[in-house]
């Protein structure tokens, strides 16, 4: 196949263009900072149609991934910023898409399972999930991140593709371990001593482990039969206090020291990003993929971290010889 992953540069990206290159696809990332890689990569905008439509002209699949880093303050700047590469990069390839002479059976756009409710008792499937912003005690900063995704959602809804299938991939937390990712980040503060409870811990964590989604999107291509929709979680979400107790057994680390809320939002202000990012509760269930009999290689937290750690101590050990 012929895959385009518009916005494919970054961690999941990454992830997902390594794995069909390695299964001898034709895999083709869209780029504003192009660099080497071992597929191919191209330039766009995310902006404006370009030279960059002829690749999207004739392939089987594309996999939308692009949007601003949301790991930052949310300053007026970078609102705007977070808003308009998901929006505009979406209108883009749904008119790329739409101009196409042979156009993909199949567009699966990123979307976030942020774009749920903070709650911490019953979990968000794609039927009955209820979505975020009207809850009462929900800062001001949660609220336009659940307006950010419905923005996303909405302009991939109203893109019109006569004859490609379309998806839309509400994600969690993607788990590998390269370098610069959610995991190699919480192992970090692990293995610093710093891999406590956040807040008071009740909040739920939702993730996935590379493995499981790669396999997932492999799915969604191929099954002619889903479309709109899909949750991309393992099915067992846990806790903070529990997901960070089971990433120091694994990593072998003895104490983690725990993180009041107050001192969070001291962190956050330092490290110029925003505390929604942990101590939202993410409570995400894929029902979808269950209920169409995908089977997850790493349902549990707990195995997922130990391969997660296993795997990146093996690169660890590479790079040390090197």
């Amino acid at each position: 196949m012929k895959i385009a992953i518009p916005g494919g540069s970054g961690q999941v990206g990454t992830v997902l263009a390594r794995a069909f290159h390695r299964d001898g696809h034709d895999v083709v990332v869209f780029s504003r900072h192009p660099e080497p890689r071992p597929w191919r990569v191209v330039q766009w905008d995310a902006r404006t149609l370009g030279p960059w439509t002829k690749e999207i002209d004739g392939c089987d699949v594309v996999i939308n991934l692009t949007g601003r880093n949301v790991n930052c303050r949310y300053t007026a700047e970078n609102r705007r910023e977070i808003l308009e590469s998901r929006v505009l990069s979406t209108c883009v390839v749904g008119q790329a898409i739409a101009h196409a002479a042979r156009p993909p059976r199949v567009w699966l756009q990123a979307s976030t399972a942020t774009i749920y409710a903070h709650r911490y008792d019953g979990a968000h499937d794609e039927a009955s999930g209820v979505l975020g912003g009207g809850e009462p005690d929900a800062p001001e900063t949660w609220r336009f991140s659940i307006d950010v995704a419905r923005a996303w959602e909405q302009a991939f809804n109203d893109a019109r593709v006569d004859g490609t299938r379309k998806v839309a991939l509400r994600s969690a937390m993607t788990m590998s371990p390269d370098a610069g990712g959610i995991f190699d980040t919480l192992l970090g503060l692990v293995r610093r001593g710093l891999g406590g409870h956040a807040g008071d811990g009740r909040q739920f964590m939702s993730w996935m482990h590379h493995a499981d989604f790669v396999r997932a999107i492999g799915c969604l291509i191929d099954r002619e039969d889903i479309h709109g929709v899909v949750n991309l979680a393992a099915p067992n979400p846990l806790p903070n206090a529990e997901f960070m107790r089971v990433l120091r057994e694994a990593s072998g680390a003895s104490f983690g020291l725990p993180a009041s809320r107050w001192m969070l939002e001291v962190g956050a202000v330092l490290l110029r990003t925003e505390t929604e990012l942990i101590l939202k509760s993410r409570r995400v269930v894929p029902a979808r993929l269950l209920e169409q009999g995908f089977t997850f290689e790493f349902p549990a937290w707990h195995d997922a971290a130990r391969d997660l750690c296993r795997e990146w101590r093996r690169r660890q050990r590479v790079l040390e010889a090197a």
